[in-house]
């Protein structure tokens, strides 16, 4: 007994793969010793592999059995020893892998592979709740990656990878796979309240994701929210790509608000795809030589023009040929952004 005592207490300490890998061995070696044993009563290999299969946990339909005393012998050994034991301690450790990986994943320990994905740094929960609402309810079949210096994911969806770590450190962003990432969003710091430290994080991880561009020669990006509008001069320098002002938009839209009554519900609208309508980015066609073209069949399908993807003057410059690669943007529900696209 104390022979497979010791056994078993080594066994406890493998590792799933040195189990998985000790299973399948048990499995083979005991199929391969009941095959040459008794031919007759296994004439193929698979059934020798059903029946060491239906012992080793016990179930033991007998649609298979050892008509030997060799045979039956060896059944019992197997079962007493490794039946019961080992295949409990190695089916033990299987879901204890599986515990493991969820743990590791809900602590941002795992390296995110997938492609096409959004990743989202330094964002509050709330801010993070609104995003990924609006990226998840889309018609995009993607994936959003937090990385965050938090010790556990902030947001749980099966479409949510977390990174946990300094996200202004190469490594970090490297396991969120960003060379493979459709866009990067930072945001500012809401927990710092002075804005010119708080753009300061900023600009540090947004130089940080420059840099990886750089180096493995990917046009990585990025989107930046900033509190002051004098610093976005350092952030044009950082190559990012688009920038939110969080302070300065909400007291324009304030502004506007009380200014133009009703006019922050048509930010809303805009901001958000509540209401119906909502802004979708569409290829020119090839019957569109000029804006105004674009504009007429657009207005005619139940859609409005809204931008080029640079300025919104387009309205100005009916008859300007729109460029091959021009990204058009427009305002419609998403039965009429069907009708366009198809």
């Amino acid at each position: 007994m104390w022979i497979l005592q010791r056994i078993f207490s080594k066994m406890i300490k493998l590792s799933l793969l040195h189990a998985v890998i000790l299973a399948l061995l048990l499995i083979f070696v005991s199929s391969l010793t009941m095959r040459l044993i008794e031919p007759e009563t296994f004439p193929r290999f698979i059934d020798a592999i059903w029946w060491t299969m239906t012992t080793l946990v016990t179930v033991g339909y007998g649609d298979y059995f050892p008509k030997s005393d060799f045979g039956r012998i060896f059944t019992m050994l197997l079962i007493y020893t490794f039946g019961i034991g080992a295949m409990g301690i190695i089916i033990g450790k299987v879901f204890e892998g599986f515990s493991m990986y969820r743990k590791w994943k809900e602590e941002g320990k795992l390296t995110y592979s997938g492609k096409g994905h959004y990743i989202l740094i330094g964002a509050s929960k709330e801010k993070l709740e609104n995003v990924v609402d609006e990226i998840l309810n889309s018609n995009l079949k993607c994936d959003v990656v937090i990385v965050d210096h938090a010790e556990r994911t902030p947001l749980e969806h099966e479409r949510i990878h977390f990174v946990s770590g300094n996200p202004a450190e190469e490594e970090v962003l490297l396991k969120a796979n960003i060379l493979e990432a459709k866009s990067v969003v930072i945001f500012s710091d809401d927990r710092i309240d002075h804005a010119e430290y708080s753009d300061g994080k900023t600009l540090l991880t947004a130089s940080r994701v420059e840099y990886i561009s750089k180096k493995y020669d990917k046009g990585i990006y990025t989107i930046v929210e900033i509190k002051k509008d004098k610093h976005i001069a350092l952030f044009e320098h950082a190559n990012v790509d688009e920038f939110i002002l969080s302070n300065d938009s909400v007291s324009r839209i304030m502004a506007q608000a009380a200014i133009h009554h009703g006019s922050s519900k048509l930010f809303k609208e805009i901001l958000t795809s509540t209401e119906g309508e909502n802004l979708y980015e569409i290829s020119s066609k090839p019957q569109w030589i000029t804006y105004k073209d674009a504009a007429m069949e657009l207005f005619d399908l139940g859609a409005t023009l809204f931008s080029d993807g640079s300025s919104l003057d387009i309205a100005r410059r009916p008859n300007e040929k729109i460029p091959k690669d021009a990204k058009l943007f427009v305002i419609c529900d998403e039965i009429t952004y069907r009708k366009i696209i198809q």
